[in-house]
This record gives C-alpha cells, sequence and structure tokens, in this order.
C-alpha cells in the first residue's frame, strides 16, 4: 500500500469520524428538548393529581421570593408570612387562619412528616421553584393537618448552572450558599447547600439588637434527582438534612430572688446563664410516577428522623426556678403515599389515595429539683435527679375518594370521602364528607363555596410523657396530678369566596370561613426547656376575612393582603397539670382568646426590574398583636400592635463565567422595637422581641 493510498484512506476515516460527531450531536441536541418536553408532561400530569378544587390557593415563585427584601436567604418562614391571614409567632412559629401550626408541608406533592423542631427552619428557600399555601374548605386529598398545607415544587436540574452566594451583615450574620442544577440525558438533578452563623438565633427576650448569649449555627443540605424511564414513566429521589444549633439568650440585669439556694450558693447573675437546644432533621422522598393517557398514578415513600437535645444551666435554673431538665426527644416517621387520577369522561374525573405512616418517638428527661415539705418550700440545698423515660409508637391510615364532577361549562361540583384513623397514645378515626363548587360566570370572575369536615390528631411527637406523680413532693410539682392525653380535633369548615380579573394584570381576592372545633387543639411552653406541649379546648370557634390584591406586568408586581380574624376556646380538657387551677376554673365556664389570635394581620410588598439589571423592592407587615393576660381573664388583652418595613436593592453584572449579582437589604427601616409576646398569657414562656433593624449584604455569582 502506497502512501498516497493510506493519506486517502485517513482522509476517508477523519470524514466518517466527523460525520459521524455531527449526527451524535445533533443527536443530542435534538434529545435535550424531548426529555425537557416529557419532564414537563410528567410535571402536569403529577400536579392533575391533587389539584386545590374550591380551596383558598395563594402562590409565590422564585422569582418572588428573590425580588423580596433577604431574597433566598431568609428563612422560610419569612417567606409565608408575607401570605393572606399568615400570623407572626415567636420561635419562628406560623399561625394560619388563627390556628396553632396546624400545617402540613408537601414536595413536589408528597407529604413530609412533622419533626421535632421549635426553633429551626428545616427547608430552605433557594430549594422553592414555587410554592402554594392551600386554605379553606380543602379537597379529599388533604387532611390532618389542615390548617393550611404549603406545596412546594423543587427546582429542578434543567439549565446546567449553578450559583455561590456570601451574604452577611448585622447581627454578626454571615451566611455562604452553593447550588447546582445539571442534566445528564434522562437524568437531572439539583443540590443546595447552606451554612449560617448569628448572634440573634432566637428572638431577643429584652429587645436589645443582638441579645446575650443568642448565638446559632444553622447548617442545611438538599438534594433532588429524577431519572426519564419512558415518556410515561419517571423515578425520582428528594433527600435533605439539617443541624441547628441555638445558645437560650439570656435577660440581663436579674439575679435569684433568694427562695432557692444550691449548697449554700444563692447568686447567679442572669449574664451567666448558659443554655443551649440542638435540633437535627432529616428526610427522603422516593417516588415512582406513571402517566397514562386517561389515569396518571404516583406512589412513594418518605421517612423523616429529627431530634430535639434541651441543655439546661443545671445551677442557674435551681437558683431562678427550683427546677433544670435536660431533655432528649427523637422521632422517627416512615410511610407509603399511593395516589392517583382517572379521566372517566367529560363530566366526571376521579381521584383517590392511600397513606400510612408509622411513626416511633422517644423522650428521655432528667430533672433536678429539691424536695419540698408540706408547706411546698424546699427542705434543703442539695438537689436530687429524676429520671422520666418513654415511648410510643404510633400508626396512621388515610384513605380518600372523589369525583370532580363538570356539572357545565362554568360549574364543576367536586365532592369525596375521607377516612382516617391513627392509633397512639389513643385510638380515635373519623368518615370526612368534602364538598366544593366552583362557579366561574365570567372568564375573569371565580367564586367558590365548601364545606369540609377535618380531623386532626394532635402532633404525635409533641405529645408528653410526663409521669407526673414523680415530682410530688418536689419543687417541680405539678399543680395537679390530672393529665388526661389529648384528643384529636374534630372540625366543620365552611369557606365561601371570590377572585376577578381587571384586565391583564390586576387581581383581587376575597374569602371567609367560619370553624366549629370539638377538642380544638393548642400548643404551650410549659417549663424550662423550649418544647411545646399540645392541649384540647372541649369547644372552639374560628372566624375571619380575608383580602387580597396582587398585579404584575413583567417590571413592576405588586401585593397586598389584610385579614381580620378571632379564635375563641372553652374548657381545657388534657394536659391539665401544666395549668393554674384558677385558670382552669375561669376556662371551664368561659370562651377566652387563644393565645395566638391576632385580629388584625396584613402584608404588602412592591418591586421594579429596571433595564440593566436593576431592582428594588421593598415589603411590610402589620399586625395587630397576640394575646396577653393582665388582668383575672387569660388571655384577656393583647400586646401592642407594630409596622414592620424592609428595603431591597440589587444590580446584576454580567461579567466572564456568568453573571455577578450584588444585594442590599435593610430590614426593619425604622427600627420599630415591637413585642411578639410579653411573657404572659396560658402556655406562654419568655418575652420575645421582634428583630431589630439590620443592614445585610449579598454577592452570588453564577456560573
Amino acid at each position: 500500500m502506497t502512501f498516497r493510498t493510506l493519506l486517502l484512506a485517513a482522509s476517508a476515516a477523519s470524514a466518517l469520524a466527523a460525520g459521524q460527531a455531527r449526527a451524535q450531536a445533533e443527536k443530542t441536541t435534538d434529545a435535550v428538548p424531548e426529555i425537557i418536553v416529557t419532564a414537563q408532561r410528567l410535571d402536569s400530569a403529577r400536579q392533575s393529581i391533587q389539584p386545590s378544587l374550591g380551596a383558598s390557593t395563594y402562590t409565590v415563585t422564585n422569582q418572588t421570593i428573590e425580588a423580596a427584601p433577604g431574597g433566598s436567604n431568609q428563612a422560610l418562614n419569612q417567606v409565608v408570612l408575607q401570605m393572606p391571614g399568615v400570623v407572626q409567632d415567636g420561635f419562628g412559629q406560623l399561625h394560619v387562619r388563627d390556628d396553632h401550626n396546624g400545617i402540613q408541608y408537601r414536595l413536589n406533592g408528597v407529604i413530609l412528616p412533622e419533626g421535632i423542631s421549635v426553633f429551626g427552619q428545616t427547608l430552605s428557600p433557594r430549594l422553592i421553584g414555587s410554592m402554594n399555601l392551600i386554605t379553606g374548605a380543602m379537597p379529599a386529598q388533604y387532611g390532618l393537618r389542615t390548617a393550611g398545607v404549603l406545596d412546594i415544587t423543587t427546582k429542578t436540574g434543567f439549565g446546567n448552572g449553578g450559583e455561590v452566594s456570601l451574604y452577611g451583615g448585622s447581627h454578626g450574620t454571615y451566611e455562604p450558599s452553593v447550588s447546582y442544577g445539571g442534566s445528564s440525558g434522562s437524568t437531572n438533578a439539583f443540590v443546595s447547600a447552606s451554612f449560617k452563623h448569628s448572634k440573634l438565633g432566637i428572638e431577643s427576650p429584652d429587645g436589645s439588637s443582638t441579645p446575650d448569649h443568642d448565638t446559632t449555627d444553622q447548617g442545611q443540605a438538599f438534594v433532588y434527582l429524577d431519572h426519564i424511564l419512558s415518556s410515561t414513566d419517571r423515578v425520582s429521589f428528594i433527600g435533605g438534612y439539617s443541624n441547628q444549633q441555638f445558645q437560650i439568650p439570656n435577660p440581663t440585669g436579674l439575679n435569684p430572688d433568694g427562695t432557692f439556694a444550691v449548697q449554700g450558693r444563692t447568686d447567679y447573675p442572669s449574664e451567666r446563664l448558659n443554655e443551649r437546644q440542638r435540633e437535627t432533621t432529616g428526610y427522603a422522598i422516593a417516588s415512582y410516577l406513571h402517566a397514562a393517557d386517561r389515569w396518571t398514578l404516583q406512589t412513594s415513600l418518605f421517612a423523616r428522623y429529627s431530634t430535639l437535645t434541651y441543655r439546661p444551666d443545671v445551677v442557674g435554673e435551681l437558683l431562678y426556678n427550683g427546677m433544670a431538665e435536660f431533655a432528649a426527644k427523637r422521632d422517627l416517621a416512615v410511610g407509603l403515599q399511593t395516589e392517583g387520577v382517572y379521566h372517566l369522561d367529560d363530566s366526571h374525573t376521579l381521584r383517590g389515595g392511600v397513606i400510612i405512616q408509622n411513626e416511633r418517638a422517644t423522650s428521655r428527661t432528667t430533672t433536678y429539683v429539691f424536695p419540698t415539705g408540706a408547706d411546698g418550700a424546699p427542705t434543703g440545698d442539695v438537689p436530687v435527679a429524676i429520671a422520666d423515660n418513654g415511648g410510643q409508637t404510633q400508626w396512621t391510615y388515610s384513605a380518600y375518594l372523589q369525583d370532580e364532577w363538570k356539572l357545565a361549562s362554568d360549574l364543576t361540583l367536586n365532592y369525596g370521602l375521607r377516612a382516617d384513623r391513627y392509633e397512639g397514645y389513643r385510638a380515635e378515626q373519623q368518615l370526612s364528607p368534602r364538598v366544593n363548587l366552583v362557579w366561574t360566570p365570567a372568564e375573569a370572575t371565580t367564586v367558590h363555596a365548601g364545606y369540609a369536615r377535618y380531623f386532626s390528631p394532635p402532633p404525635f411527637e409533641l405529645v408528653g410523657g410526663a409521669t407526673v406523680a414523680k415530682f410530688v413532693g418536689t419543687t417541680a410539682e405539678a399543680p395537679s396530678l390530672t393529665n388526661t392525653t389529648p384528643f384529636a380535633e374534630r372540625q366543620h369548615y365552611f369557606d365561601v369566596g371570590a377572585q376577578q380579573k381587571i384586565g391583564s394584570h390586576l387581581t383581587l381576592g376575597i374569602d371567609g370561613f367560619y370553624r366549629i372545633s370539638k377538642n380544638l387543639v393548642d400548643e404551650g411552653q410549659f417549663g424550662a426547656p423550649i418544647i411545646l406541649t399540645p392541649f384540647n379546648y372541649a369547644d372552639g370557634k374560628i372566624q375571619g376575612v380575608e383580602l387580597s390584591a396582587t398585579y404584575d406586568d413583567g417590571a413592576l408586581s405588586a401585593y397586598a393582603n389584610f385579614a381580620a380574624q378571632k379564635a375563641q376556646g372553652r374548657d381545657i380538657v388534657s394536659s391539665q397539670f401544666n395549668f393554674d387551677p384558677a385558670d382552669l376554673a375561669y376556662i371551664k365556664t368561659h370562651y377566652i382568646y387563644l393565645d395566638h389570635d391576632q385580629t388584625y394581620t396584613a402584608s404588602a410588598g412592591v418591586s421594579y426590574r429596571f433595564d440593566g439589571g436593576t431592582r428594588i423592592g421593598a415589603d411590610a407587615l402589620y399586625g395587630s398583636g397576640l394575646r396577653r393576660t393582665t388582668g383575672a381573664v387569660p388571655n384577656g388583652d393583647h400586646v401592642p400592635g407594630y409596622v414592620e418595613v424592609n428595603l431591597t436593592a440589587s444590580q446584576k453584572l454580567r461579567i466572564a463565567g456568568g453573571d455577578l449579582e450584588a444585594r442590599v437589604d435593610l430590614i426593619n427601616v425604622f427600627d420599630e422595637v415591637y413585642l411578639i409576646r410579653d411573657g404572659t398569657g396560658v402556655g406562654v414562656g419568655a418575652p420575645q422581641y421582634g428583630a431589630r433593624r439590620g443592614l445585610f449584604v449579598g454577592l452570588t455569582k453564577s456560573f
């Protein structure tokens, strides 16, 4: 073979290889849009399983979050507070429509079991693609936690890029974070991680800007993976972990009153108190989705493990309170959720599902106390330790079936039946009918009305296992030995509302609700550990009205919400040993306001995006004040109202290797000093103030 022959052969081989490479590149380029379209179709099929037909739904997107002061660096509860009817409380708690923490979290439609968390925020806004708050008379697929459902659609990996950010400022805060999303063939992934250090971990007990002994370190991680098996099938995985440590802030300038002594010692400045709490949570969800022409089915396995550990300042708490308690709680929940939708014909769409969950909770406490005499006074200054350990397992079973019946082109009836049963500290069950009617008399007008029968067991992981009799004859002796196990709450819920679009940019809404409850579930903090304990009012009634307005024309977006609410309960019938006998006697025959009731709540926000990458925005939060006790009537008064205003500005620059965004956030612009709690009221602990003015800056680099 001559050199010329070899050269021609090499040229032919090179041309063939180049042609194959071009063909493969064209095939890959064609495949990516096809995969994206398939993923979007499967997402729509999944969402069709559980629409919020007839319920009140409010949506925020990742773009909305980023345009707000704090952006995705703020805690999730701060995002939710800007939604209608959501009330701010201490320890980062939220109350939707004057309920106490009856919130269910869902990730891509799958229930995330409750965990033991008081201060910490397990979920970060960084993972949110969009989020719906669903309230009111909800369809049958929603149950057990029914004050509100926060249904989060997570970010996905299509986009092949990420960002790294550094954020920080006032209160000794710094927060680095990183996120990345990418796809390869039929597989896509999104991951994020962040760490936050701050000297304002828990609300200030005295109104100071940076309280004494209030440092927190918080780490969070999240991962989403999915793989498209075919045009009709997909498997996915969600996982996350948070590890959050808090110092309990100290009031200043206090000393024990001399009632107690520890081996001759009576002096202990409050600045020296050293109490700490650690909260960890890990969760995982694995799902299989099949979407055929007329029916869609998703089956998911989910698990969540959480811990809470409280470490007291033994000497200090003994001198101030006569007791000091080490507490450790563990909770593991695993379950199966299978739900589907079948399009029977043009008039009827059937939906059904089964949810089974097993949960194991354990509690270990060691309480240091002083023995007491007949008069209740301590008999010595040498404390003794009392151990009280326990555990319990609970099974929860739920099933539902419903029909979306299109009565006419502008009228839809959604009716169904749900069955729930739980077996744990108690065994209770209920059949719950649901019915919603949606009328669209015009293209821009929607009217809805609904009724729901709800069944809400007390939070299993918080039900106390304390053996009250162990502490008789000590400084931790309860006012009584009555300790009825909390009951499930049973509700009749009525809701009616309307939404009107004006033009293509403005939407107005109004919604009214009325709820009648038997064994209304509430929660309170009793004792030094910052652990909430559920209890029941025999009778409860909650009512309110919400107004909302949103405007969006692309560059300019704005919203405003207002709610007026009233929540009352009568006769405490569980966990009675935690309460003062005089309060129990009064509440037995009188309706009182719930401690988390707030009569008026409002929020508003606006943002504007200029050409050139500049964005400015502001939001505000108003509350008329949570309840407090100032006289003979428990919760008979409320703390003063407040207004908090926040500002933000950001600039995006295009540089080599990706965009660079700089942002400045000014929180509580007018440095409003306001009380969230004043330390009085039924089941209320120490005073808590809202965060003082803070200036924060951040840099985010895309890659």
